[in-house]
């Protein structure tokens, strides 16, 4: 692409109009050729950054890229887009939406692979140290984190697939409240905390559906297993 605009940069030696044609400015033809969702007719965009502006997308990938963007400015375009395939390869490694194990890693840690809370959780998915040493990997790896917290949701939403609550929320009390806590109370722990928790990644997974212009009904159906 770059070879096309710095041969787009200059013109033929042949040509030589009357009236001088200004030269077009580099910067200004980089833009154009990243405003992919204007017309070919309109000018390009000033200031347009990749994955965070334009049109929607049609795959999973470039949507969860956006979306990691627009919550962690201090992640960059391509890390974005490697963690984004990082977790659509996991997730249908394990049978669950890639948009919502990426909902839950925004919730976590907003893909923050150095992330540390206060309870002691470490890394992209928010393992605490006893987890992470049962799972056999180092939380702070991000393709482990990401692809262990693709087996642990997968693997709680085929131990609740067959309960009256829908696995996925069951699946989400369990990650954030223990399984113990889902099994004590029969469902979704009375916790504010967890609810909380359960609404808020639902409505990140619904941004990341907008941005692919997909229902997150008709998702939850293809996808859960």
């Amino acid at each position: 692409m770059l070879a096309l605009l710095c041969a787009c940069a200059s013109f033929p030696s042949a040509i030589e109009p009357r009236t001088p044609i200004p030269r077009p400015h580099i910067a200004h033809l980089i833009n154009v050729a990243l405003s992919y969702s204007v017309p070919f007719a309109i000018e390009g965009i000033r200031g347009s950054r990749l994955f965070e502006d334009g049109t929607h997308f049609g795959d999973a990938e470039s949507a969860i890229a956006r979306q990691i963007l627009r919550t962690n400015p201090r992640i960059t375009g391509p890390q974005a887009l490697c963690f984004a395939v990082t977790t659509a390869n996991a997730a249908r490694r394990y049978g669950i939406s890639p948009e919502f194990l990426a909902s839950t890693l925004l919730q976590e840690s907003a893909y923050d692979p150095l992330a540390f809370s206060s309870g002691g959780a470490e890394g992209i998915a928010q393992f605490e140290p006893d987890t992470a040493a049962e799972m056999g990997i180092d939380p702070l790896v991000p393709d482990a984190s990401i692809d262990a917290a693709a087996a642990l949701l997968s693997h709680y939403q085929r131990s609740y697939r067959d309960a009256e609550t829908p696995s996925y929320e069951l699946a989400l009390a369990a990650y954030n409240a223990g399984p113990g806590a889902v099994a004590a109370y029969h469902g979704i722990p009375p916790y504010d905390e967890t609810r909380e928790y359960i609404a808020d990644i639902t409505w990140r997974w619904m941004q990341i559906l907008i941005h692919e212009r997909r229902d997150i009904r008709s998702s939850r159906q293809k996808r859960a297993p």
